[in-house]
């Protein structure tokens, strides 16, 4: 079964870049869609953006696109969510995770994701 283990993350000002990890063990990282989600306090969890197994297709909230980019190494097992211009509005709880399907196409419902990562907590400052 794998197992997700995020870093990254921390405090920054508005207008600065974070980058937050997701590496995987055991299991077959390669073969699952990976999504991203965060949830701020207070509110539902959402999501942020998602990657195919094979990394040839992103999908974005409408929120951080243009500004995060998704992407992964399925040699070393890990995602990376970069995440540039950060806003106030970006602090919250990110968290990776596999879609349950195998080889399916990233979807945006957190229900579709069966592994998820520890998360990693982001916060930007005014």
């Amino acid at each position: 079964q794998v197992q997700l283990v995020q870093s990254g993350g921390g405090l920054v000002q508005a207008g600065d870049s974070l980058r937050v990890s997701c590496v995987a063990s055991g299991g077959t990282f390669g073969n699952y869609a990976i999504g991203w989600f965060r949830q701020a306090p207070g509110k539902e969890r959402e999501f942020v953006a998602a990657i195919t197994w094979g990394g040839s297709r992103k999908l974005y909230a409408d929120s951080v696109k243009g500004r995060f980019t998704v992407s992964r190494d399925n040699v070393k097992s890990t995602a990376i969510l970069q995440m540039n211009s950060l806003q106030y509005e970006d602090k919250a709880i990110y968290y990776c995770a596999t879609h349950r399907r195998l080889r399916s196409e990233p979807t945006q419902r957190s229900d579709d994701y069966g592994r998820w990562g520890q998360g990693t907590q982001v916060t930007v400052s005014s």
